[in-house]
């Protein structure tokens, strides 16, 4: 990797040190150049005609989506972002009174809540699945509750927001793969930062986000979905003419692939934007990426547990680039604006975000920092040097 090339290309890398690329990554300038050209032409050209003269190149987010997923194009949907990618399968599910919902203690917030209001309205039921020692799922708890309760649906936050766990994912979709249920898979915080084959998940469905580490725009997101979910017939319960074909007064036909989770208006400047973060990341490599951030995270949790009043949060047999600590006499409010004021991005990370998880470990809030590729060791020795001035 050329790491000068790709700060050259990140002029926001010149002004401060971004360390919550878990959040919003700064993005290359090959993709803030194609959103700002691609508006340019249509305040020029018309929405409708510059869209149908740029769809050939437009299509081509498919084939790059495809190609970071290991899968095939017809089952990628372009969306506005995780949560919308995740609610849209979630409606495709035909739930009814009384059926159940395994849901691990690490779950997106946001989840929790769709499946809470799912309760309120349907009558379903949410069961936890138990953590292992470790902290990941416990496989053995999954397989038993889902003989005991035959659920309708698994949902798997692949890596949590509040913390560096990775879900064993692959193993989880061998023992999914088994019983009649669907698998919903939250990769928002995965895209990106590692390697993720759709396929050998074995999951139904997985929703992710361009602005985290893939360093695409905010208000872009993708959908996978797996032959066998669109071989069975699941549709978004909102399905409009851009997912189906109307074909009579009372009926409609949905489109083959996963486009039927599409809405028709769509912002194809941000679509063409996520294709250049696509090709962006695409050309550097997955490999060269997972390689120098292994190294980035190893570098800063060296120097984090060289500090007393610093506690490492993060479980699992797997970590990735999100690092949580606490600190010990400090408040979040302050310690945030410590960083803010010497030119450092982090996040702070509250208990309203990780309820269970927070809860187990007995903690309010976490700093949240979570370095990318383009970030530099120097950086993170910075950031440890203002950490030691609070």
């Amino acid at each position: 990797m050329n790491i000068n090339q790709v700060r050259n290309d990140t002029p926001g890398s010149t002004n401060l040190i971004h360390l919550n690329n878990a959040g919003a990554s700064l993005s290359p300038i090959q993709v803030t150049t194609a959103i700002r050209d691609y508006i340019s032409e249509e305040e020029l050209t018309g929405g409708y005609e510059l869209a149908d003269k740029r769809r050939e190149e437009l299509n081509t987010f498919y084939d790059y989506a495809a190609q970071l997923l290991h899968c095939k194009n017809s089952n990628i949907a372009f969306t506005t972002n995780a949560t919308d990618s995740y609610n849209r399968a979630l409606s495709a599910v035909p739930f009814k009174k009384g059926d159940v919902v395994l849901v691990t203690e690490n779950d997106y917030p946001s989840n929790f809540i769709a499946f809470i209001s799912l309760q309120k309205r349907l009558g379903i039921e949410i069961v936890q699945i138990k953590n292992a020692e470790s902290g990941e799922i416990d496989l053995i708890d999954l397989e038993e509750k889902i003989i005991t309760h035959k659920p309708r649906l698994v949902s798997v936050s692949h890596i949590p927001t509040s913390s560096g766990l990775v879900q064993p994912v692959v193993e989880i979709g061998e023992i999914i793969k088994k019983y009649n249920t669907l698998y919903l898979l939250d990769a928002c915080q995965t895209l990106g930062q590692l390697d993720l084959d759709a396929p050998a998940t074995h999951a139904d469905f997985i929703s992710g986000t361009f602005r985290k580490f893939l360093r695409g725009p905010r208000g872009a997101g993708l959908l996978y979905v797996a032959d066998k979910a669109l071989d069975s017939g699941l549709e978004p319960l909102f399905i409009d003419l851009q997912g189906a074909d109307w074909q009579h007064a009372n009926t409609y036909t949905a489109k083959a692939d996963a486009k039927r989770f599409e809405d028709w208006e769509t912002s194809y400047a941000l679509m063409m934007g996520s294709k250049e973060a696509l090709r962006y990341l695409l050309n550097i490599g997955i490999a060269s990426i997972v390689e120098r951030n292994v190294s980035l995270v190893a570098h800063l949790t060296k120097a984090l547990a060289e500090i007393d009043i610093v506690t490492l949060q993060d479980r699992g047999r797997q970590r990735c680039n999100i690092v949580t600590f606490s600190i010990h006499g400090k408040d979040p409010e302050n310690t945030k604006k410590h960083f803010t004021s010497n030119g450092i991005n982090i996040y702070i990370m509250t208990k309203a975000s990780a309820i269970i998880d927070f809860g187990e470990k007995d903690i309010e809030w976490v700093v949240r920092v979570s370095p990318h590729y383009y970030n530099t060791e120097n950086e993170i020795d910075r950031f440890i040097e203002v950490l030691r001035t609070l």
